[in-house]
């Protein structure tokens, strides 16, 4: 994961935007059920009116509170409230919001009231209420079933005011009965009875009070709407960001990995298959640019709402808490076994992945060998199984999140149904108001939810784990042919000299040489042929000119320069090479020939092309050197292949070039044209040529035979006649006495 976090920390200032926007998103997500709370509790059932404490009440009305008031909370009420006489220039000030003070005199809180002055009020006013209970029962009603805050938003307080007299004439005792009650009670009832006196008392003011309540109801509507549009604000954003740091890294990581692949000789080449590299370089990059997309946004948020929705719950309803400990211990029961069920298939799918990659890419390059032995049905099978095989893990997981869903709304929906349950129980015993328990209800759901986004970040996350780990392998394997530190130069004009000092060759885990002890000179404008039985070690021989593979023992030298201590490109740069086999790139046939140096002229291409002896079959096609070429160049025959990669050689006109069997798939016509052609063309370079054919080599300047990886032969075609039984013994079994004479 160590490559994961570097490919991050380049985008640390973005992430961090990104966290700021979801904790302001979550932070509005969590307050929209409080405020739909505050609509239900504050906007309806108290007719807008958030304080217990009156900002202003009439002369009267507070004496009516006083008497029910302690003497500690009477001080604090009169430090707090300022006596306005009626018809006083001070009450000109109030006459339009407060209409009573124009006859009668009335009280105005001062301004910064404390928390305290609320709840002396909230006592007084349940003290009142529990006195009005007490007095009714003694007066003979039957008020034991009724709650004791029943008839007060209706209650006239006229009459009250009128036994405002008898009320003074009783001694303090005649409350404490009342005040014992009230200290029993719940905060919250005591909030609800002030409440509903400083209703009343605002009606006796002549405030509207439809208007308070309609203003409450649209400013926090109006703040839910603007919280709503902020955390979708948040959302677009974030999702904008997420994407381009996602498609920014999967665009480095694919960058990355192919130009590692690059810089892979044969031996890197082993320890991959060409389809597992297909599949890290794509299915693998996309698994993480797919946990970027949707992590970056559920990793932050998800956490942000569960442990955010779980405390607001709590200090919604600190009673109905339980409810939230046991969703959540089941919902960490469920995650739990989800990880512990799929995390070992995640780790099968892309090695299952890979197999499918691997046997379509047999089966499609392998096409004709296949329809040539009859083997569609085996081959047919192979990718059933490998699909099969794929399907069935997939199905399991799908099976899996499948099941989880349903059971995680089952849940949801059950919880539902307890804290309906218990909120009304608790609604009617006063313990909570009815937007706690519909704000509690929805705090759940984000609970909920959250824990299922972390769910499905349980099962993404490790699938994604596994394709960095696999992205890892690639970038962190290290080429075993680097270049120097200091590589040397062979100037603007090299003489393309090759010499061999005692090189041995071993392949990686192999208990014997390939080759032993290789000794020879390629000389500049001459052409030096391999020939040998198979597996002889001719193509290895060559490979390591261009470091596909460096020696064992022994050096190479170019120009009397170790080719180790040039750097590779600058040594690849000197070499023309033409393998067996034709690989060509999909374009057209310019495109093609041009590959090695971009800025050939038409008239460079044309003559690579005759030389190449390409000219009569480019000119056939229907678009000349514009004649598309399909990928690998299915759509030319193995001979047609073969003169372009040898055109496309040529028109990079190198020191050195390498034809590894390169004249196979050609006729002896055109196979001699060729090679007087280039002979011509090739001037003062130096000519590698491995060839199975006596006939293609025995023009050479020298010829190597070789057999088990040993130098058995060197010399002229001639001279090895005479003096190496096994390059005459090739010689025979393809040439009569009179060709060879």
């Amino acid at each position: 994961m160590k490559t994961f976090f570097r490919y991050l920390r380049h985008y640390a200032v973005w992430l961090a935007a990104c966290f700021v926007l979801l904790f302001g998103q979550a932070m509005s997500d969590l307050s929209l059920p409080s405020l739909m709370s505050d609509i239900v509790n504050v906007g309806i059932q108290q007719g807008g009116i958030e304080e217990t404490a009156p900002q202003a009440l009439s002369l009267n009305a507070m004496t009516l509170m006083r008497t029910f008031m302690s003497q500690d909370d009477q001080k604090l009420a009169d430090q707090q409230y300022t006596r306005i006489t009626a018809g006083s220039s001070q009450a000109a000030d109030y006459k339009t919001k407060y209409p009573l003070v124009n006859t009668e005199d009335i009280y105005i809180r001062k301004s910064g009231a404390t928390k305290q002055l609320g709840a002396a009020f909230g006592r007084a006013a349940m003290t009142f209420a529990n006195f009005m209970k007490d007095y009714a029962q003694q007066s003979g009603q039957n008020t034991a079933s009724s709650p004791t805050t029943e008839g007060l938003d209706k209650i006239d307080l006229s009459p009250l005011y009128k036994m405002q007299p008898l009320l003074n004439q009783m001694p303090p005792a005649a409350f404490d009965k009342a005040r014992q009650s009230t200290d029993q009670l719940d905060d919250s009832l005591l909030e609800q009875v002030g409440v509903v006196m400083v209703r009343q008392f605002y009606k006796e003011l002549g405030v509207d009070t439809g208007k308070i309540r309609m203003d409450y109801i649209v400013r926090t509507g109006f703040l839910m709407v603007l919280l709503t549009l902020a955390g979708a604000v948040a959302t677009i954003l974030v999702s904008l960001i997420s994407a381009r740091i996602a498609a920014d890294i999967a665009r480095r990581m694919r960058r990355d990995v192919f130009t590692k692949v690059e810089s892979f000789v044969n031996a890197e080449f082993d320890q991959f298959s060409t389809a597992s590299l297909i599949t890290r370089t794509t299915n693998d990059v996309t698994q993480v640019q797919m946990l970027l997309v949707m992590g970056i946004r559920m990793i932050c948020y998800a956490p942000i709402m569960g442990v955010g929705g779980i405390i607001m719950a709590v200090n919604k309803s600190p009673s109905m808490s339980w409810i939230i400990a046991v969703a959540v211990l089941i919902l960490i029961g469920l995650i739990s076994i989800v990880f512990v069920v799929a995390m070992p298939k995640f780790k099968q799918v892309q090695k299952l992945v890979d197999r499918l990659n691997l046997v379509t890419r047999e089966h499609l390059s392998g096409m004709m060998v296949i329809r040539a032995f009859g083997t569609q049905k085996f081959e047919e099978n192979r990718f059933d199984k490998a699909n099969k095989d794929l399907t069935s893990v997939h199905l399991f997981v799908n099976r899996v999140m499948v099941l989880m869903m349903p059971v995680m709304m089952l849940l949801l929906n059950g919880i539902s149904l307890v804290i309906v349950w218990v909120g009304a129980h608790q609604i009617e015993a006063a313990a909570i108001q009815v937007g706690d328990m519909v704000a509690f209800t929805q705090y759940a759901i984000q609970i909920i939810f959250s824990f299922l986004m972390i769910a499905i970040m349980f099962i993404m996350v490790p699938r994604a784990v596994v394709s960095v780990s696999r992205i890892e392998e690639v970038l962190n394997t290290k080429p075993t042919i680097l270049d120097p530190e200091a590589p040397k130069t062979l100037g603007d004009h090299p003489t393309g000299r090759i010499e061999f000092h005692n090189v041995s060759f071993r392949y990686a885990g192999a208990e014997d040489d390939v080759l032993h002890d290789i000794s020879f000179t390629a000389e500049p404008g001459g052409t030096t042929a391999f020939i040998g039985s198979t597996g002889s070690g001719k193509s290895t021989l060559i490979n390591l000119i261009p470091r596909f593979y460096d020696v064992t023992k022994g050096k190479i030298l170019i120009d009397g320069v170790d080719i180790r201590e040039l750097s590779q490109h600058d040594l690849r740069e000197m070499i023309g090479f033409i393998p067996q086999k034709g690989i060509l790139f999909s374009g057209d046939i310019a495109s093609n020939l041009r590959y090695g140096r971009r800025d050939a002229t038409d008239q460079e291409i044309h003559l690579a092309a005759e030389i190449a002896q390409a000219t009569e079959f480019v000119s056939s096609t229907p678009q000349g050197m514009n004649n598309p070429i399909s990928q690998g160049g299915s759509n030319v025959s193995g001979g047609q292949k073969q003169r372009l990669a040898i055109a496309r050689a040529l028109v990079k006109k190198p020191p050195i070039f390498i034809f590894d069997d390169s004249f196979s798939a050609l006729d002896f016509k055109t196979d001699a044209s060729l090679r007087r052609a280039l002979k011509e063309h090739t001037g003062q370079s130096t000519v590698l040529i491995v060839a199975q054919r006596v006939g293609t080599i025995m023009n050479a300047e020298q010829i190597i035979v070789l057999d088990e990886g040993r130098i058995v032969g060197k010399g002229r075609h001639k001279e090895l006649l005479e003096t190496c039984e096994t390059y005459r013994e090739i010689a025979a079994s393809q040439m009569t006495k009179e060709e060879l004479a």
